[in-house]
C-alpha cells in the first residue's frame, strides 16, 4: 500500500489520521484513536512512521496501559525470551541508526580525554593526586577565591555593591588564569577538569535517557513492524528468533489488523 491508501484504510478503522502537524516534536505520534505524522516527514519516511505508528494502536489493543508503561514483551509476543530483546535492539539500530547515539559516544570519549590531560597536568605538582578523593590543598584555596564559583558553572556573573552602586565582574572557565593571576596551574587544571567531568555525566544522562526510549517495548515492537517494511529479508536475518515468533503470532490473528498490512505494504 502506498500512503494514500494506508491512510484510507486506517481511517476506515475509525482512526483519525493528520499529516500535517508538529506531531508532538516527533516524526509520528500515536495517542488513543489518533495518529499524526509531522509535516517535516520526507516523503520517503511517511508510510514507515504511519507503519510505526499504526504498531502503536495494535500494541494498544492488546496491552490498553502501554502508552504510560511502555508495555511489556511477554504480552507482545507471549513469551519472555531473552533474546528476543537482544534481537529487537539490533532490528532498532538497523531502523533508526540515532538508536546508537554515535555522536553522543564520541563526545564522551573526547571529554574523557579532556578529564585525562587535566589529571596529568594536576599530577605533575601533585603526584599522588587522586579524582576519587578529597584536594586538600585546593579547598583551602578556594574558599577565599571567587574562582569557586566556576566549580558549579563554567560563565558566571557577580554583582557586588549597594542598592545604588553595584559592580559587576564576569568569570569565565576559559579565562581562569587572566581572571584569578594567583592561581596555581593545578588548580586552574582542577577546576577545568571538574567541568569536563559535569559534562560527561550529562552526556551519560542523556545516552541513558535515549535507551531508556529506544529500549521500550512499544518501541521495540513498532520499530519491528517498520523494519519488516524496509527490509524483510535483512530484519529476519539479523532477528530470526523474533520475526519467526512475530509471522507466527500475526498468523493466529494476535496482531489484529495488522495481518492485513504485512504481507501488502
Amino acid at each position: 500500500m502506498d500512503k494514500k491508501e494506508l491512510i484510507k484504510y486506517f481511517k476506515s478503522l475509525g482512526l483519525i489520521v493528520h499529516t500535517g502537524t508538529k506531531a508532538r516534536g516527533h516524526q509520528g505520534f500515536f495517542l488513543k484513536n489518533r495518529i499524526d505524522i509531522s509535516k517535516n516527514v520526507p516523503e520517503n519516511r511517511v508510510v514507515p512512521t504511519l507503519l510505526h505508528e499504526f504498531a502503536h494502536y495494535i500494541h494498544s489493543k492488546i496491552e490498553p496501559d502501554m502508552n504510560k508503561t511502555g508495555g511489556t514483551l511477554g504480552m507482545l509476543f507471549k513469551t519472555d525470551n531473552p533474546i528476543f530483546l537482544e534481537e529487537l535492539i539490533k532490528v532498532t539500530n538497523f531502523v533508526d541508526p540515532n538508536s546508537l547515539c554515535i555522536r553522543l559516544y564520541e563526545h564522551k570519549e573526547r571529554v574523557k580525554l579532556k578529564i585525562k590531560e587535566y589529571e596529568d597536568i594536576i599530577k605533575i605538582y601533585y603526584p599522588k593526586f587522586q579524582r576519587s578523593k578529597k584536594f586538600k590543598d585546593f579547598e583551602k584555596y578556594i574558599k577565599k577565591s571567587d574562582a569557586r564559583y566556576l566549580l558549579k558553572y563554567d560563565r558566571v556573573k557577580l554583582i557586588r555593591g549597594g542598592f545604588f552602586r553595584k559592580t559587576a565582574k564576569l568569570y569565565t572557565i576559559d579565562n581562569i588564569e587572566h581572571d584569578f593571576k594567583d592561581i596555581p596551574k593545578a588548580f586552574a587544571a582542577y577546576i577545568r577538569l571538574r567541568s569536563y567531568q559535569k559534562k560527561q555525566s550529562r552526556i551519560s544522562a542523556r545516552i541513558n535517557r535515549y535507551r531508556k526510549y529506544y529500549e521500550k517495548p512499544a518501541e521495540l515492537f513498532a520499530r519491528l513492524v517498520e523494519g519488516l517494511y524496509l527490509d524483510s529479508e535483512w530484519v529476519e536475518a539479523i532477528a530470526p528468533n523474533v520475526t519467526s515468533k512475530f509471522y507466527e503470532l500475526l498468523k493466529d490473528g494476535y496482531y489484529k489488523e495488522l495481518v492485513h498490512l504485512i504481507k501488502s505494504v
